[in-house]
């Protein structure tokens, strides 16, 4: 005997309901952390450009690799909401959706702020005060002429 052949749209389980709402509350507070991000980032470029010492750049670098980490998360959600709660556990709605421009425009958004998180990791954090406080020497990469 053949199975019944189900008619209508696919259900949507209870728990890719649950993720995709933890999503929609955590995009919602994109805008807010895009702010943050920017306003530690201002904070911490001025202690970089009036020369502050470690001891107060550090925490600034720290507060800046946090608050890009937040607003990376949030972009990812919001893309993930945008999709929708199929895209939790169907991959092939999930693969159509991607190719939309509301999701185009979310995962752009969300590699740029990845972007900025893994530049700043690599590039933007100076020695840890503890470094300084030992007097040790911290090793620098060679310049690209050497």
């Amino acid at each position: 005997m053949l199975a019944p052949v189900k008619r209508g749209r696919n259900q949507v389980s209870s728990a890719a309901e649950a993720s995709y709402l933890a999503d929609v509350a955590l995009a919602s507070n994109f805008d807010t952390l895009l702010e943050k991000a920017e306003e530690a980032e201002r904070q911490f470029r001025h202690a970089q450009a009036t020369a502050a010492p470690v001891g107060v750049q550090y925490p600034l670098a720290r507060d800046l690799d946090q608050a890009l980490t937040d607003a990376t998360r949030a972009a990812y959600a919001a893309q993930r909401a945008e999709i929708g709660p199929r895209g939790y556990e169907d991959r092939i709605f999930r693969r159509k959706a991607l190719a939309t421009s509301a999701v185009h425009r979310w995962t752009d958004e969300a590699d740029r702020l990845l972007t900025m998180r893994e530049t700043h990791r690599l590039t933007g954090f100076p020695a840890r005060p503890e470094a300084a406080a030992l007097g040790a020497e911290i090793a620098h990469a060679p310049s690209a002429g050497h």
